[in-house]
């Protein structure tokens, strides 16, 4: 079987981590040049089409009157461009051996995934969770009967020939300041609500937060959990270059990058989505994109494997090949424990994953820290201990038990706040200018 989860599935067999950029523009002409320069980088690629707000919000009166304007958009418009269009700016670059995923933030996604398989696309990203809580007011009931209805539809592209992917978003909740095991936990319960839609090829999220032994537990724990209740899924593992406010050196940004490609090779994840040096500074170019492609990829390529699972002599590894999965070590780690806790809870709910879900909100049994979505109970906090780890600082009606050690209810600050958004960007910026270091050292060994 072809598509997107069978290109990466194949790229991880031969020892490659498969890199991705967010790229998306709004004039054809330059989608198709930005897909032709990631095809053509020195890295295993795959494309990107990334949509823009209008597109993501339904408003496509506003999409086709800013076409019409010349306005430029900030993502490509697949609904509003004629499929024609659209198919000419995939033609000879889209295939099996460059697969694209469309990406696009809905918590209304009918329509885009409409246009999408007609174009003759399949494979795309988001979730009932991830695509409404961080995004706007949309009740959370709602987004998962939307996206229950899209998965059930996405399914049926087999009928065709084809096996639709989904990633689910569920790791990257708020990009920041979310506690590693529910980020783990969400993106598990998104993969769970596709596989009961129906849908058989999955990827499952996380994004590098700010510590990288705490980044390294969450994904093995995100691995154990999905092999054991997603048994007859084909699961790959997606990393996300840090999503909140990135470094402004050029120095920092690369640090950083590079760190989320140790830890795809660390923990044997096969992809990883990158962010670029231009991040603090502009909207990336294409070049920017490429360049980051092409440094996460040599990054990775130079990492080295887990020792404990590396094959005898002579064996697959000594070709380059990525063994199959890290040894876990997740078992007894604080992260294992604590979405394990949260996952069985949510399903104790309920049968169905949807309602479920809405259930586990309602109680307060997920709960994101500091988002303020009216259906998210906002008791929760978190902070960023002395050793740069997160931390809850409440944990509000999680039914988290005795996994968490955290002593009395943490208070945290407004500025306190302010100035964990900023930890992450200030840590690595202290790479290049070590006479005004930040607050803190970067946590964890070196070349991981």
């Amino acid at each position: 079987m072809t598509g997107f989860g069978a290109f990466v599935r194949s790229a991880h067999e031969r020892g490659e981590l498969v890199v991705q950029p967010r790229m998306g523009m709004g004039a054809p002409d330059a989608m198709r040049a930005g897909l032709a320069a990631t095809r053509a980088a020195d890295a295993t690629t795959v494309g990107t089409l990334t949509l823009d707000s209008y597109t993501r919000v339904g408003d496509l009166d506003a999409a086709a009157k800013a076409l019409q304007s010349g306005i430029a958009l900030n993502g490509y418009p697949i609904v509003t461009h004629e499929e024609s269009t659209t198919r000419q700016v995939l033609a000879g670059i889209v295939g099996d051996d460059f697969p694209v995923q469309v990406r696009h933030g809905s918590a209304t996604p009918l329509h885009i995934f409409g246009a999408l398989t007609r174009v003759g696309l399949d494979a795309t990203e988001g979730g009932p969770v991830s695509y409404c809580l961080p995004y706007g007011r949309i009740p959370l009931d709602q987004s998962v009967s939307n996206w229950a209805r899209c998965c059930d539809q996405f399914a049926g592209l087999r009928e065709l020939g084809l096996e639709p992917h989904l990633e689910t978003f569920g790791g990257c909740m708020l990009g920041q300041l979310c506690p590693p095991s529910q980020l783990v936990a969400i993106s598990v319960l998104e993969a769970l609500f596709f596989r009961q839609h129906g849908i058989r090829s999955i990827s499952l999220s996380y994004a590098q937060q700010t510590h990288p032994e705490q980044d390294r537990e969450a994904v093995r724990a995100l691995r154990r959990l999905h092999t054991e209740l997603l048994p007859d899924a084909d699961c790959h593992i997606v990393i996300y270059a840090y999503m909140g406010v990135y470094p402004t050196t050029p120095e920092g940004a690369h640090a950083l990058l590079g760190r989320a490609a140790e830890l795809a090779v660390a923990t044997g994840a096969e992809r990883l989505i990158v962010k670029t040096a231009a991040e603090a500074h502009h909207i990336p170019t294409v070049a920017d994109n490429v360049a980051a492609l092409e440094h996460a990829a040599a990054v990775a390529r130079a990492a080295p494997r887990p020792a404990a699972v590396l094959p005898a002599a002579g064996g697959p590894a000594a070709a380059g090949v990525l063994p199959a999965a890290p040894e876990d070590h997740s078992a007894d780690s604080v992260t294992h424990a604590e979405a394990r806790a949260l996952v069985e809870a949510v399903m104790n709910c309920g049968p169905d994953i949807g309602s479920a879900l809405f259930r586990a909100f309602k109680r307060g049994y997920l709960d994101i820290p500091y988002c303020l979505h009216p259906d998210n109970m906002g008791r929760s906090r978190s902070y960023i201990d002395d050793t740069g780890r997160l931390r809850w600082a409440d944990t509000g009606m999680l039914p988290l038990g005795n996994t968490v050690k955290t002593g009395a209810v943490r208070a945290v600050s407004s500025s306190e706040l302010l100035t964990a958004l900023s930890y992450v960007q200030r840590t690595y910026d202290a790479l290049a200018f070590p006479e005004s270091a930040g607050p803190a050292p970067l946590s964890g060994p070196r070349g991981t």
